[in-house]
């Protein structure tokens, strides 16, 4: 008799958590983007780098920007009938600023939380 060893918990995730938030902020820009894990595709994007988002925004860097990237991410992942999505953090984000703003601004559009 063959006893198989547990299934180990990045498995499981990625069956049950297919879609991750992943964020970027530098001192100028702030960046995230929602990755299809199973397939290793971006699912949707937003940054504060795009030409069409710089010229609304006073600052690309604050968490005003931060905000109004969620906000924009959360439109563009409801567009392409993604409703929920779990947050990486990294190990030196902390869930305040702008990584606060995002998120929130990302729960309300309507996006749940997993």
């Amino acid at each position: 008799m063959v006893i198989l060893p547990p299934l180990k918990p990045g498995r499981i995730t990625k069956v049950l958590k297919p879609y991750v938030l992943k964020m970027h902020f530098s001192n100028k820009y702030v960046s995230a983007q929602v990755i299809h894990e199973p397939t290793a595709t971006i699912a949707s994007a937003a940054s504060s780098q795009e030409k069409a988002l710089r010229s609304n925004m006073q600052s690309t860097g604050d968490s005003a920007a931060a905000a109004k990237i969620g906000k924009i991410l959360g439109e563009r992942l409801l567009v392409r009938d993604i409703p929920a999505v779990s947050v990486s953090l990294k190990r030196e984000q902390r869930y305040h600023g702008k990584v606060k703003a995002v998120v929130d601004s990302l729960v309300a559009t309507g996006v749940k939380l997993v």
